[in-house]
């Protein structure tokens, strides 16, 4: 049950910000950041944009170092206790550029910082996943991209199921039974757990049903995301059953 806030109190409550940079034609990670703080009021959200749309990339191999860091910039004017990239780029470039990027992000802005693909691995980490399925709105051509990235951090993609769609605004268009289909494939082969890779697909809101069905983990990169960055400013205090295990810390297997 979404907590009762006064709203003649709230805003003087919210006493930590997350600044989050989202790709420009990303219409997700700022309502599913929204939804997922509800359940923790003390904290706030925040956002700036770099520009990524339809379904061509002037930066295929690499980031937009420019814009990233214009963005982080601006975010810091805010001044909030964490920035993070709320995009899954990573999991075709390597994961070793999200590092640089969090590297980057904190020696010009003095701010902790993290990225959705970070969170997953991270989440892998503490739960004692080795084994992943994938699930992503994308064609299979570039959802190739991924699984050698995560095999090179020591974890093994045992199966995938992809929508198809290339066009980055498309991949939001993904309809919850369809989201669920795939999860149900993957499961099936018994994964550790299945990351929802894309953080312009609307899978967040699904993952406790999914959980409870399949009896497997699921890491969804936006709420991933939002999870880590909780956890860097030490407000991970709300059980947050909503949006899963990885909030709940319950255990599987």
């Amino acid at each position: 049950m979404m907590p009762q806030i006064d709203p003649r109190a709230w805003y003087r409550t919210q006493r930590k910000a997350i600044g989050t940079i989202t790709p420009s034609g990303n219409i997700v990670v700022e309502r599913m950041t929204t939804a997922i703080l509800a359940d923790f009021p003390v904290v706030s959200g925040h956002f700036s944009r770099i520009e990524v749309v339809g379904s061509t990339d002037a930066y295929k191999d690499d980031y937009d170092w420019d814009g990233m860091m214009r963005a982080a910039e601006l975010l810091s004017h805010a001044d909030p206790d964490v920035i993070c990239w709320n995009g899954s780029k990573g999991g075709s470039i390597g994961l070793d550029a999200d590092r640089r990027l969090c590297e980057r992000i904190t020696a010009a802005t003095g701010k902790p910082a993290t990225t959705s693909s970070l969170a997953i691995l991270e989440a892998f980490a503490a739960t004692g996943v080795r084994r992943f399925g994938l699930v992503t709105p994308y064609a299979s051509g570039y959802a190739s991209r991924i699984p050698p990235h995560f095999h090179a951090q020591g974890y093994a993609c045992v199966a995938q199921a992809h929508a198809g769609l290339s066009d980055n605004l498309s991949y939001c268009t993904v309809a919850d039974a369809d989201i669920a289909a795939m999860v149900r494939a993957v499961a099936a082969e018994r994964p550790d757990a299945i990351i929802l890779y894309c953080t312009n697909f609307p899978g967040a809101h699904l993952v406790a049903e999914m959980e409870m069905e399949t009896g497997v983990r699921i890491c969804d990169s936006v709420s991933a995301c939002v999870w880590k960055s909780l956890r860097l400013i030490g407000e991970l205090t709300s059980p947050g059953e909503r949006w899963g295990s990885l909030f709940t810390g319950k255990r599987f297997g």
